[in-house]
């Protein structure tokens, strides 16, 4: 369970984990937390980009969480991210066929590293995530042929290049609500009258 900066800790994580994984490939600087709308003129060879965010729905209902004798901790907002890798060739490749095949090396390359990698802990988590016990899990999403239409659509300036879908969860984003609550310190007894007519607790 993590502070609001959980989704920039989780994009720094991925982020950190292909640089590792990839550096005898490319430069790890050519690898980035970035929207495929704003590489153009860079020296880009692979692009994490978030494209949405939505709440995870087997853990929205969770209950409250006993924090002290007289306080109730509400229960962390948990979210699903679900990113889009992108790849590109160097500009130094003049051949269309080659510059092809090197962006497919590098998107089957990224594949491994994550398929390798589905479950992220210990010290592979980084910013305030790094020495938690919070377990992230890595799985390919199936994007559709609308899907990555609809996506890079939105990115009116850029051609489409090799992309490919991923989900990372759980995350949980702490709340900072907390409610306080009396503790029972007396109780009320009921009295009644038996059959007899005698006073009874």
């Amino acid at each position: 369970m993590g502070e609001y900066t959980m989704i920039a800790d989780v994009g720094e994580t991925l982020i950190r984990l292909l640089r590792d994984n990839m550096s005898d490939l490319v430069n790890q600087d050519s690898i980035v937390l970035l929207s495929p709308a704003d590489v153009e003129g860079q020296n880009i060879r692979l692009t994490v980009f978030l494209y949405s965010v939505t709440e995870n729905s087997y853990l929205r209902n969770r209950e409250v969480v006993p924090e002290y004798p007289d306080h109730l901790q509400y229960p962390p907002l948990t979210i699903d991210l679900h990113y889009m890798l992108t790849t590109y060739a160097s500009a130094q490749i003049p051949d269309l066929t080659e510059r092809t095949l090197e962006e497919h090396r590098l998107l089957g390359r990224a594949m491994s590293v994550l398929y390798d990698n589905a479950i992220l802990s210990g010290s592979a988590l980084q910013g305030k995530l790094a020495g938690s016990s919070d377990e992230l899990r890595i799985t390919l999403e199936d994007l559709s042929l609308d899907d990555l239409n609809k996506i890079w659509t939105s990115f009116p300036n850029s051609h489409y290049h090799p992309s490919v879908g991923y989900l990372v969860t759980p995350v949980a984003i702490e709340s900072t609500r907390v409610t306080e609550t009396k503790r029972v310190i007396t109780r009320k007894t009921e009295y009644y009258t038996t059959e007899m007519g005698k006073s009874a607790k």
